[in-house]
């Protein structure tokens, strides 16, 4: 019985997401289907990808994953299906791979569309269909698609790293309003070299030490703390850290909406003294 995870930017008021289950359960009538998340913010990869790369890899071997995001980036003669630490990604050509397995696949396929055919959603869930069913049948990936010379590829954010500070950009907004960083733990403790710190997220606010938990401090009260995935995350116990602040997280929309200045009040700094 096939576990079959599903990601997208369809929302959760339309029809798309059921019908991609109706059509997966006609072709899988066994399987089990597991929504991670239909609330994708459309056309923001960072986000999109930071929520596919700290999910997806929790399943048990041999899962698939249909990443249904920014689906339509470009018009391509392929799909892609991609083996990596034991889990199958199905998803398009459109540079998010890279941003999700931040390495080079351990295993990608070009899964071909029939030019004849009008690329839609329905038609790109019969091909995904399709390669799961190889697969499920004994087929190897090579069998199943073609092999790939080369695939799109975009970087995922990193921090600007100093001697004296960690420059990071908001990564995500949660749903409780928690504000996560693009700093892991392992950064974090490798650049700060058991120095105090500052981390400064807002003009005339700055936090000095790592929290545990939440309850770290009283309600109300301002914290930084390293999330479930390592990140770093700023958070107000029982409270909404980004409306209460004005922060808001990268998207690519607001690059070209504003520029370059307006991206400038996304970064938060750790500053080391």
């Amino acid at each position: 019985m096939p576990i079959i995870t599903l990601t997208s930017d369809f929302g959760e008021a339309d029809y798309l997401a059921g019908a991609v289950k109706g059509m997966l359960l006609q072709s899988f009538p066994d399987c089990q289907l597991v929504d991670i998340s239909h609330r994708l913010e459309p056309f923001n990869d960072h986000k999109a990808a930071h929520v596919v790369c700290n999910s997806v890899f929790h399943y048990p071997r041999n899962s698939y994953h249909l990443i249904l995001s920014n689906l339509f980036h470009e018009t391509s003669d392929h799909l892609l299906m991609v083996k990596h630490h034991h889990q199958y990604l199905l998803l398009a050509d459109n540079g998010l791979i890279t941003m999700i397995l931040n390495a080079a696949p351990e295993e990608i396929v070009a899964l071909p569309l029939d030019p004849s055919k009008k690329n839609g959603l329905f038609y790109f869930m019969e091909v995904f269909s399709n390669a799961i069913g190889m697969i499920e049948k004994g087929r190897t990936l090579q069998e199943v698609g073609i092999p790939l010379a080369s695939y799109k590829g975009k970087k995922p954010l990193k921090s600007v790293v100093t001697e004296e500070y960690l420059d990071g950009q908001i990564l995500y907004i949660d749903a409780f309003e928690n504000v996560i960083i693009n700093i892991t733990r392992q950064e974090f403790d490798a650049n700060r070299k058991s120095r105090p710190f500052k981390i400064i997220f807002k003009r005339h606010h700055s936090i000095e030490k790592i929290s545990n938990s939440y309850s770290d401090v009283p309600p109300g009260e301002t914290l930084a703390l390293f999330n479930a995935a390592n990140y770093l995350e700023i958070a107000i116990n029982k409270g909404n850290a980004a409306g209460l602040f004005g922060l808001q997280g990268y998207s690519e929309n607001n690059k070209a909406q504003y520029g370059q200045s307006r991206l400038s009040y996304q970064l938060v700094r750790v500053q080391f003294e």
